[in-house]
């Protein structure tokens, strides 16, 4: 049985098949994750409640459903705690050990993937909502820098964790099972509704933005594109990409 990476360790072939792995991806994320709920029980002065990321906000409550009262407060715990051993599983699986090296490298790919992505997405939305009439509803509340940070980072892990790899992975399921559909025609179907619902969860809650077209598409376009980037570089680099990306839009806004 021939090996999945090549010889060399410095090929390109090695660094884009290694960091799609559980291994590297995973690992990968899981720092994101150490460093969103470390500021958020800092800035939530280690209540456990208070502000954070919507959809931490939404799995937590579920959690609380599921697990009871101590289910949100153990939640990030339980996420960081699959992801290691989802890791380490894979790492057991495969010949040789971690290259820390890729992980500078998968840094440097998810904050130039973050640049591109702002510019691209935007120049997209620019030429489809060029014509169209603007609905503005509502205003946000404004965000301390520390907030937004938080809240960013918090993206990156949790949004990435409902809306790609529990939403989008439903909606798949549905569509073949329910719908009848193809593999072609389910995903198609699962990456645009699961994109629209990521657009419009956005609006919702004191903090959502106000909700006008150009910014709607906006976040449609982006949430195909994370779905794209999740299917071809897996969990680790688009939870980042995600964090970085929200980062450089607040950043730019503010």
């Amino acid at each position: 049985m021939t090996s999945v990476l090549p010889a060399s360790p410095g090929s390109r072939q090695s660094y884009w098949a290694a960091t799609r792995s559980p291994r590297y991806s995973l690992t990968f994320a899981v720092p994101l994750l150490l460093l969103y709920e470390t500021l958020a029980v800092a800035l939530n002065q280690g209540t456990g409640v208070g502000i954070r990321n919507g959809a931490d906000v939404l799995l937590r409550s579920l959690a609380a459903t599921l697990l009871g009262d101590r289910g949100p407060v153990l939640f990030g715990g339980l996420v960081a705690l699959l992801l290691i051993v989802v890791a380490v599983r894979d790492l057991r699986r495969s010949s040789g050990g971690l290259r820390p090296r890729l992980f500078v490298l998968m840094l440097v790919e998810s904050a130039l993937l973050a640049v591109v992505f702002g510019f691209v997405v935007g120049v997209v939305t620019a030429q489809l909502v060029n014509a169209l009439p603007l609905l503005t509803i509502g205003q946000a509340q404004p965000m301390e820098w520390p907030v937004v940070l938080m809240v960013s980072l918090g993206a990156g892990v949790y949004e990435e964790l409902l809306f790609r790899v529990l939403l989008v992975s439903g909606l798949l399921l549905a569509a073949r099972a329910i719908l009848g559909l193809g593999t072609v025609a389910a995903s198609i179907f699962a990456v645009t509704i699961g994109a629209l619902i990521f657009s419009a969860f956005h609006y919702i809650g004191p903090y959502g933005d106000p909700l006008d077209l150009p910014s709607f598409v906006f976040r449609t376009i982006a949430g195909l594109a994370f779905s794209g980037l999740y299917v071809t570089r897996g969990f680790g680099i688009t939870a980042w990409t995600h964090a970085l990306y929200d980062v450089f839009l607040l950043a730019a806004r503010g």
